[in-house]
């Protein structure tokens, strides 16, 4: 981002260079840290650590369909099809420096291929069907555990399922901080999972599914991945992995090599 600035300010002519363009660049090659991978009951416990609080339903989405930080926070309410429990990835939040500062839009993916409908079960469905609900029944001034038939309380066109709530003001077409979703999530994940980042909740849904056996190109088409970054980038092995994996070779081979 302050490239981007510099680079501006550089072709306003408000500068003669580019500080940027001068400093050391970090070399490419080697593995890069991909953060944490958590096993299915770690990342089951990290869902539920957020029960109850208002980022509840953020950390789901991640941890159970693998999508992006800012492709959550892009989430229109109308790309949930709950009859074909399918839901629509074709925005994220993009942030940059306006004449007034920092600003906050949609925008559509970088790549074809990250625009995409996942399947994803009842319980999602259940959930993000409650947060809907608890929309409509704002846009209508309907308190909660009121009876009333929210079918007929349209919302707006672009209503996002995780808005910004800006001093209290609920904008539903707004999107929400991305940064602030970080923080919010590193300080309590990482009372019981020291250094977790939000990222990591992609990488081990990812892992997790092709742990399971899932073929690499349906885990890359469901995440917006090209398969090979995938598999260079994500395809870590769990301790419960590897264990399965002993499991396998040694079947193989007592059978070659008998007992």
């Amino acid at each position: 981002m302050l490239g981007a600035c510099l680079a501006k300010a550089l072709q306003k002519g408000l500068l003669s260079c580019n500080p940027i363009d001068r400093t050391e660049k970090v070399p490419h090659g080697g593995e890069s840290n991909h953060g944490q991978v958590l096993d299915q009951e770690q990342l089951t416990e990290v869902v539920q650590m957020f029960k109850g609080r208002s980022l509840y339903p953020i950390v789901a989405v991640a941890a159970f369909t693998g999508a992006r930080r800012n492709e959550i926070l892009g989430l229109r309410c109308r790309d949930l099809d709950p009859v074909a429990k399918t839901l629509r990835i074709e925005r994220s939040v993009e942030e940059g420096m306006g004449r007034d500062g920092l600003t906050r839009g949609l925008k559509g993916p970088k790549r074809e291929s990250h625009k995409r409908t996942i399947q994803i079960d009842d319980a999602l469905v259940r959930l993000l069907l409650s947060v809907r609900e608890q929309h409509q029944r704002l846009i209508a001034g309907v308190p909660e555990g009121t009876a009333v038939d929210l079918s007929l309380v349209k919302l707006p066109e672009g209503a996002l399922f995780f808005p910004s709530f800006d001093k209290g003001n609920v904008d539903l077409a707004k999107p929400r901080a991305p940064r602030s979703i970080t923080d919010m999530f590193e300080e309590h994940a990482r009372k019981a999972f020291p250094g977790l980042r939000f990222h990591d909740l992609r990488g081990s849904h990812e892992t997790a599914l092709l742990d399971a056996g899932v073929p690499v190109h349906v885990v890359a088409a469901r995440c917006g991945h090209d398969p090979a970054v995938l598999l260079r980038s994500y395809a870590k092995r769990t301790k419960k992995a590897d264990v399965s994996a002993a499991t396998i070779l040694s079947g193989m081979s007592k059978a070659v090599l008998g007992e």
